[in-house]
């Protein structure tokens, strides 16, 4: 079995290659990994649609890379989408997901929430864990301010590079 970490560094490795379509099998376990094509990536930096799937359950993570896919998903859950809140977010520090996995608030339903709207944070911060293949991953800050708006919520499945939290800096 794959671990997390290795995962991470062939997402890593392919995003930042001029590979477009990757597969990879190993005990059973399959990756898949596909960018978009290369007139859309000069225009959009965008992470790789990843595809992981094992012997008995298969789980396919794909993430928007462009408004139009962004104005689609939207209307699907019937959210609008407004201009007005990506030029708020413009002066935000995005706290992103390193890997994909489950988003906990807290390290146990017991305990009270790492982070909430209006928290104050430092750079090491542990905000949230991210869980994946049974790994618990804390996830840090990375930056000093404060906590404006959670963007997911307890138990839902986050993707790669998909945005947990924005900060305002201090």
């Amino acid at each position: 079995m794959l671990k997390i970490q290795e995962i991470r560094e062939m997402i890593k490795l392919i995003d930042q290659s001029s590979i477009h379509e990757f597969s990879f099998e190993q005990d059973g376990a399959k990756i898949k990994m596909k960018k978009q094509s290369p007139e859309v990536e000069t225009i959009i930096k965008q992470a790789p649609t990843v595809t992981l799937e094992q012997p008995v359950q298969s789980q396919q993570v794909a993430q928007p890379t462009d408004s139009n896919q962004v104005q689609a998903v939207s209307e699907a859950t019937n959210q609008p989408v407004s201009t007005e809140a990506k030029t708020d977010t413009e002066n935000l520090h995005k706290i992103t997901s390193p890997m994909v996995g489950t988003f906990y608030a807290a390290s146990s339903p017991e305990t009270e929430d790492f982070v909430s709207v209006g928290s104050k944070v430092t750079k090491e911060s542990v905000v949230c864990i991210v869980e994946a293949m049974k790994l618990f991953n804390e996830i840090e800050a990375e930056v000093k301010g404060e906590i404006v708006e959670i963007l997911v919520q307890n138990g839902q499945l986050v993707e790669y590079g998909q945005p947990l939290f924005l900060v305002k800096p201090e």
